[in-house]
């Protein structure tokens, strides 16, 4: 297991390099995850691959490390309940303002693409039942190994299994040799795009929904309140920012309310009414 120092030096780098905090008993884990990496720079083990970290000046295996060690548990349609409140209430609340102009959804440190492709399907599906949602999904993550596999639309058993209906499985997908390759019609559906959190999102423009669930809590409180913050700024004044089950506004936001699961500008719902 790496010692106390080599932990503290991943743990300094991952928060500078995209704010995900590290705790002491996430030792074990990981050095697993950084093994395969130790393996293609030449090292024979983790800890001989943070010791070259340390001494070359260029940062790219620090980099590597950070990447590396990126969160990625996600899965198809997770709260089930959030997707069909977009359906039935908040994307129709979204065309119903927007009128003739696309609705921007976002979805933030999206991993390797489970859920905006889940959204994607969502707005197929209600187009099969006779609406016309114009939309524009961007998906971002800090990542450039998820994002890449996001991309490729390719799955494996165990991740189709995660949370898909079977006929979802098999209306948008297409067996691909041991994998699951999701339809071209999808995929072109889902703008994948690099961004970290920890920066501001300001180029990417203006979004009506902004997905944050089951993101906040890799960051410590601060990182929390600047992040949603900062999606605040690019928020829609009567959109919402989407947070998971269970999960609350981080403290010390200001000029937000916080109900039911979402975050919107203080005042929205009366600019509405």
């Amino acid at each position: 297991m790496l010692n106390d120092a080599e932990f503290a030096l991943v743990a300094g780098e991952v928060k500078a390099r995209s704010g995900g905090v590290l705790t002491r008993e996430l030792a074990g884990a990981v050095e697993i995850r950084l093994q395969p990496l130790a393996r293609r720079e030449g090292f024979a083990s983790a800890s001989e691959l943070i010791a070259a970290a340390r001494i070359r000046p260029d940062g790219r295996l620090w980099a590597g490390i950070a990447d590396a060690l990126a969160q990625c548990e996600t899965r198809f349609f997770r709260d089930r309940a959030m997707f069909q409140r977009l359906h039935t209430e908040i994307i129709p609340a979204a065309l119903a303002r927007r009128g003739h102009e696309r609705v921007r959804i976002w979805s933030a440190a999206c991993s390797t693409g489970q859920e905006p492709y889940s959204i994607a399907m969502m707005l197929e599906e209600m187009r099969n039942e006779g609406l016309n949602p114009a939309s524009e999904i961007i998906a971002t993550d800090f990542s450039d190994r998820l994002i890449e596999k996001a991309r490729s639309g390719l799955y494996t058993q165990f991740e189709v299994q995660r949370g898909l209906p079977i006929r979802k499985l098999i209306a948008y997908f297409e067996k691909a040799g041991d994998l699951w390759r999701l339809s071209d019609r999808l995929r072109a559906n889902v703008q994948f795009q690099s961004h970290n959190l920890m920066k501001h999102p300001g180029h990417l423009g203006q979004f009506d929904i902004i997905i944050l669930s089951h993101v906040l809590n890799s960051f410590d409180a601060d990182a929390r309140t600047q992040i949603v913050q900062r999606a605040a700024e690019i928020l829609h004044p009567q959109g919402c920012i989407i947070l998971g089950a269970g999960e609350t506004m981080p403290a010390g936001c200001e000029g937000l309310t916080f109900s039911n699961g979402m975050i919107s500008r203080a005042g929205a719902a009366r600019r509405a009414a």
